[in-house]
């Protein structure tokens, strides 16, 4: 009888591990699929934002390995009293976007803190209408990743937590190409940790 459970139970563990291996393919494989698309897009001759030089010699963009311990389950709290304000950018153009709410989540044994934002311009399309902004800045730019900052994009939440995947981490277009204005991050949005994953800096960025 004892071997029958002790058996039993080993049979459980390697189904339980199996499972877990399948979540983690069908994670790797959705990032990879996210990258390919990346790619894709910088491809394009209509959606590329390389210069026609750069894009002629593109093959793909460089990422960090896939890790899914940079994927976290915040804590969400929406703004109670969101402002709106005008963003700075690499320009002198302003887009409006509103303060949406807070992520608060464990990293890399640090507790960190991101501000959430909404274009106010870009929700007005049906595509966006739930769609959420979180530009950063962390201690790999300036080296491993562009200088000026990165950013994630985000769907509104239902509850009170919201999932942050910062393999999706890209780079803003100006580090492709210096003809776009783009977004400078909040200090707010300074986290004091490296990120080391997501795009990492382009060879010929700007």
């Amino acid at each position: 009888m004892q071997r029958f459970i002790v058996f039993v139970l080993l049979v459980i563990s390697s189904i339980a591990c199996s499972q877990k291996k399948v979540i983690f393919d069908d994670y790797i494989a959705s990032i990879k699929g996210y990258q390919n698309e990346l790619n894709m897009e910088f491809s394009d001759p209509i959606e590329s934002p390389l210069t026609q030089e750069d894009r002629v010699k593109f093959e793909s963009l460089d990422f960090y390995p896939i890790d899914s311990t940079y994927k976290v389950t915040a804590t969400f709290e929406l703004d109670k009293n969101p402002k709106t304000f005008s963003m700075p950018t690499t320009t002198d153009r302003l887009p409006i976007y509103k303060t949406y709410g807070v992520a608060k989540f464990n990293l890399n044994g640090k507790k960190l803190t991101l501000q959430i934002y909404q274009n106010q311009d870009l929700i007005l399309q049906p595509k966006y209408k739930n769609h959420l902004f979180i530009p950063f800045r962390d201690k790999t730019n300036g080296e491993e990743t562009y200088g000026g900052g990165r950013f994630l994009d985000l769907e509104i939440p239902e509850g009170t937590t919201i999932v942050i995947d910062f393999n999706k981490a890209y780079n803003p277009y100006c580090a492709y190409n210096g003809k776009y204005s783009c977004p400078i991050p909040p200090k707010e949005n300074d986290l004091e940790v490296a990120i080391k994953a997501g795009v990492k800096n382009y060879k010929n960025g700007h």
